[in-house]
Order: structure tokens, then sequence, then C-alpha cells
């Protein structure tokens, strides 16, 4: 599958901007740590872009991501890939059988979480993003309150990483896109 296979299959599904958006951010996230980890980044990125395609049609959890991993199965996207995509549900009790499994989980909220961190200072610059200042957000509950944010630490110890060292790098990989998110590199 291709990247612009991936975007049609995004926009047909996804109508919301911040849907949209979303799939980038977690799409750039993934690429960035296939290439730490010398994987396959078409594939990786891929996976994060499609891996809330289905969530206007499907905005449930006895739906998402199962009933999307039907229809994706239907376009002809690769079984691994679907499985990832299943795993970034946690409720879903799935085991963990890949690296790419780990990191979607563990890109999907951080990648919400620091791009939301990013908007609300004043330059929205990606760059100016500290891990500090994530963590001291994570704190405040009002904020991105629908993030759970033992998820954003269990994805970073999943990965194997450190917290503030995921944090970083997921900003790190995030700058590349930032002007589609509306954000400064």
């Amino acid at each position: 599958m291709h990247r612009d296979s991936a975007w049609d299959i995004l926009v047909e599904y996804s109508q919301e901007e911040r849907t949209r958006k979303h799939g980038i951010a977690v799409e750039a996230s993934m690429r960035g740590y296939a290439r730490l980890l010398h994987e396959d980044e078409e594939k990786w990125a891929i996976t994060g872009l499609l891996h809330d395609f289905d969530w206007e049609i499907h905005p449930t959890a006895d739906l998402h991501p199962k009933e999307g991993s039907k229809i994706l199965a239907a376009r002809g996207v690769p079984e691994d890939i679907r499985y990832a995509i299943l795993c970034h549900a946690p409720f879903l009790g799935l085991e963990y059988t890949s690296q790419m499994d780990r990191a979607i989980f563990a890109c999907d909220e951080l990648s919400g979480f620091v791009t939301a961190c990013a908007l609300v200072l004043p330059d929205k610059s990606l760059s100016a993003v500290k891990a500090s200042s994530v963590r001291k957000k994570m704190k405040d509950k009002a904020f991105a309150r629908a993030v759970d944010r033992d998820d954003l630490i269990k994805g970073a110890a999943d990965l194997g990483v450190e917290l503030d060292e995921h944090i970083l790098f997921i900003a790190a990989a995030l700058r590349p896109v930032a002007s589609e998110l509306g954000l400064q590199p």
C-alpha cells in the first residue's frame, strides 16, 4: 500500500479536519520511530495515518477500530498494519507481536497531547515544547481531558523509552509536518 491510497481512505471516512490532522501527526511520529528502529518507514507511517480513519463512523469502543479493520481488509491493507491498528485500542486486550504494535499505541495519544501543548504556546512552536511542560500539563486534568494520562506513561514504557525522551522524540518527529498541524516547527 502506498501513502496516497492510505490518504484517500482517511479522507473518504474522515470529514473533520482534526481527525485528519491527528492522522498526519501519528503518521509523522510513527515514521520517526521506524527510522530510529531501522524498520519500514512507509508501513509504519501508513499505520499511523490510518489508525483512526473510522473514528467518525465508529465513535465507540465496541466498534472502533474492530469494524474499521474490516473495511481496511476489504481495501487490501496488509494484515500486520491492521493488527497494529487494533493494538492501539488497549480495551481489545491484544498482545503486541511487533515493535510497530507497541509504537502505534505509544505514538497515538502522545502525538495529540504534544500537539495540544504546542498549540497553547505563544508561538505555537514544537521546538519550544519541553518535557517538563508536557509533564506539567499531564497533571492538569482539564487540559486535553480526553487523553488518558496512564496511556501516555504506559506507551513509553511499552516502547522501552523514558517518558521525557518519548515526549521530546514525538515533538521532533512532528516538526516536518508542523504547518499541516497549524504549528511552527
